[in-house]
Parts: structure tokens; C-alpha cells; sequence
């Protein structure tokens, strides 16, 4: 006879998981467990609703990133680590740790190039057909994905230098920003991590647009010099009538199509054009007449690159201030009506955190 204790149920952790097109559901899902010498196990404390997790909720796919459902979405986190693998010696369990949602295999072509962000063999967290999200109790990531934070940085902080990380590589991979005449099409998340480095690194006019009016007077009230809603205003004419000789750079972060044919109009001759937002569309057009006379160059930022320490000085040094853009909090049984809020862009929402408790 076979004692009840025999066989001891693997311990189970509650997930969110989509299930269908803005259909998520709380589950019970078996614990993560190391597997690998360097990996860590963290237990999550803060979440950030990304853009991208809200592509995935509302549409199931972004490009060619179809999700099969049950899946979880989610990568910007932050937490303690609870355990970790023989191998890992930067880390140790206790440590409060932010998280890079990037796993580059370290061995490709990209890797040995110092081009991770690019990897071929990436894995990414809450990314389709390459790895599960953070909407859990518990991940498990490798040491290299996990840097420790100071007393001082809180688990949103810490959670918010993800996509501060990705401003804070456009605003580096763009121009110097001294004295710089800079437009930021979108106001979100990513928009606003990059006019907050933009100012820091002394840019001397930031004009912002977003279709949000709570955003466009929060990016005036953190430094913006001008702020106009396409929706209300010809925001081009209004920027020219303020630079007539036009801007330096200008950085798409909204995914939209409309923006990038104002970008083309709002750039000087020899101007930049930094994309960061992902559309919805599969394809970009340009006007090709304008874009060819003004001879300008167009940079596509992919996430970010060798950005997270920088962000997390930033954020420790008071330099950068991230509490203003997080503008809703949660508890992770709620993570629904998080989703929904960023989803409808209800009550001015930019960033909505998700809390795991103390």
C-alpha cells in the first residue's frame, strides 16, 4: 500500500495568463525551479504594463510574434532573489534585484559583435515562442539578466529602469544633446524615458506631442518647453512657428504613421529620425521627395543596449526622477483592470504598476 505522502504535488505559484484576445485569467502554475548553474530565482514584488504586453492582450501578436494561448506576458519586473544556481557569484539570495528581460545566448555572430540586444538566438521574457512573462509570483533568469538595486531605489524604480533603459539608449544612439532642438512624438512610458535623459544631457528646446492631454501636462510640469495634442492642433505648424530652422532630432515613440510623416516635416536638413514605437501596421511609409532633399538619417532603436546600470545610476543619483510617470498602482489580483485601464488610456494612465506586496 502506497503511502499519501508518496507523491508530493510540485508547489504552485499564481500566474496570469492570456487566454484569448483581452482574456486573462489567474491560474495556479507549477513554481519555476533552477535548472541551469547560473540561473536565479526571484520573487517578484513590482510590474510594469508595458505597450508591447498591451499588443499582446488586445491583438495576440505583434509582427510575426503570434501568441499561443495559455501564455503570459510581462517583462518589466523587479524583486528578490530567493535562491540561486552553483554558478552564480554576483548574486546571492536576499539581494533586491532589477530585471533585464533580455537573455542573449552570448555565443552568436551578435554577441561576440557587443550587439546582445540584437542576438540571434534571443530570448526575451514575455515574448512569444522564446520565453514566459513575469505575471507570477516567481521567475527564474540568468545572472547576467539581474542587477542589484540600492536601498534607496524602491521595486518600481527599479521596475521602471526597463523602459528608461531603452530612452535613455535612444537619447545615446541619437545626437549630442547639448543645446539640442528636439522633438518627442508620444508622451508614454518610452517618451517620456527619453526626454528626461534628453534635458539631463542639456537639450535646449524638447517640443512634445501626444493625443493624452494628462500627459502632455505632465512631460510641461518635467521640463518640456512645448506640448500640443495632433488631435486638437496643426502640431507642425505650431513647432515650425517656434524653430522655423526646424529640429535636430526627432523620436518616434508612439507606433503611429501619422507621426512619422510629421517627424519627416519637423526635421531640418541632415536631421534624425530615431523610431522607437511599435505599430501595429506591418509596414512604414515615407515621403521620399522630403526625406531624400533633407538627406536624413533614420535609426531604429531595438530595446536597448548596455543601458540598464546607466538608468539605475541615474534613478540612485536623483538625477532622473521616474515616481511623476508612474501614475497608477495595482495589486497583482487586479492586474485585469490594469490592463484594461492601459488599454483604454483611462483617467490619463502612463505607466500602471502592479504590486506583489512587501
Amino acid at each position: 500500500m502506497y503511502s499519501r505522502n508518496r507523491f508530493t504535488p510540485a508547489p504552485r505559484m499564481k500566474a496570469f495568463t492570456l487566454t484569448g484576445i483581452r482574456q486573462m485569467e489567474l491560474t495556479d502554475v507549477p513554481d519555476p525551479v533552477i535548472t541551469g548553474d547560473k540561473d536565479v530565482l526571484i520573487r517578484i514584488k513590482s510590474i510594469g504594463v508595458c505597450g508591447s504586453d498591451i499588443h499582446y492582450y488586445k491583438t495576440g501578436r505583434i509582427g510575426n510574434m503570434v501568441v499561443e494561448y495559455p501564455f503570459m506576458v510581462g517583462h518589466e519586473c523587479a524583486g528578490v532573489v530567493e535562491k540561486v544556481g552553483v554558478g552564480v557569484e554576483k548574486i546571492k539570495p536576499g539581494d533586491r534585484v532589477a530585471i533585464d528581460p533580455a537573455m542573449p545566448c552570448w555565443n552568436c555572430d551578435q554577441c561576440k559583435a557587443g550587439r546582445p540586444h540584437t542576438c540571434r538566438n534571443l530570448r526575451f521574457l514575455g515574448c512569444p515562442g522564446q520565453a514566459e512573462g513575469c505575471m507570477s509570483e516567481y521567475i527564474v533568469m540568468p545572472e547576467e539578466s539581474c542587477y542589484p538595486i540600492v536601498d534607496n531605489i524602491s521595486f518600481e524604480q527599479a521596475a521602471f529602469s526597463e523602459p528608461l533603459s531603452i530612452g535613455l539608449y535612444a537619447v545615446n544612439q541619437s545626437i549630442n544633446m547639448e543645446g539640442a532642438k528636439v522633438g518627442i512624438l508620444g508622451a508614454g512610458p518610452i517618451g517620456m524615458s527619453v526626454m528626461l535623459p534628453s534635458l539631463s544631457f542639456g537639450a535646449k528646446n524638447i517640443f512634445v506631442t501626444d493625443k493624452i492631454d494628462e500627459r502632455l501636462k505632465l512631460a510641461k510640469s518635467l521640463g518640456a518647453d512645448w506640448s500640443g495634442n495632433p488631435d486638437k492642433i496643426d502640431i507642425v505648424s505650431e513647432i515650425k512657428n517656434n524653430e522655423p530652422l526646424l529640429l535636430d532630432v526627432v523620436f518616434e515613440c508612439c507606433g503611429q504613421q501619422d507621426a512619422i510623416n510629421q517627424a519627416v516635416e519637423l526635421l531640418k536638413p541632415g536631421g534624425k529620425l530615431m523610431i522607437i514605437g511599435i505599430p501595429e501596421t506591418e509596414r512604414w511609409s515615407f515621403p521620399v521627395d522630403e526625406l531624400r532633399h533633407k538627406e536624413i538619417t533614420i535609426v531604429n532603436v531595438r530595446r536597448q543596449l548596455n543601458s540598464v546600470i546607466p538608468a539605475l545610476n541615474l534613478i540612485e543619483n536623483k538625477i532622473i526622477n521616474v515616481d511623476p510617470l508612474i501614475t497608477h498602482h495595482f495589486d497583482f489580483n487586479d492586474s485585469v483592470k490594469a490592463f484594461e485601464m492601459v488599454t483604454e488610456y483611462r483617467d490619463g494612465v502612463l505607466k500602471a504598476m502592479i504590486g506583489l506586496g512587501e
